[in-house]
């Protein structure tokens, strides 16, 4: 039996660890600049133990989702 998301140690505990996992994310995959990366909007789902960043640069957006336990980037949606 596993323990469930509420007793498990969480990689990315704060919102601040989120966003820069995020941005270095997008920084490897479009290959931008950080500083022109900007901080849209976050979110934490409790139920999953996931986080949702929404990160916008030039003319594109993007939302990256990543898991808390693992401090893994689990997909990347332009939009």
């Amino acid at each position: 039996m596993s323990p469930g998301i509420g007793l498990m140690k969480r990689r990315l505990e704060t919102e601040e660890s989120a966003i820069s996992l995020a941005i270095s994310g997008i920084v490897k995959k479009f290959k931008t600049h950080v500083n022109e990366i900007q901080c849209l909007e976050t979110k934490y789902n409790y139920d999953s133990g996931d986080w949702y960043v929404a990160l916008g640069w030039k003319d594109k957006m993007a939302i990256i989702k990543m898991d808390s336990v693992q401090a893994i980037i689990l997909e990347i949606n332009e939009i």
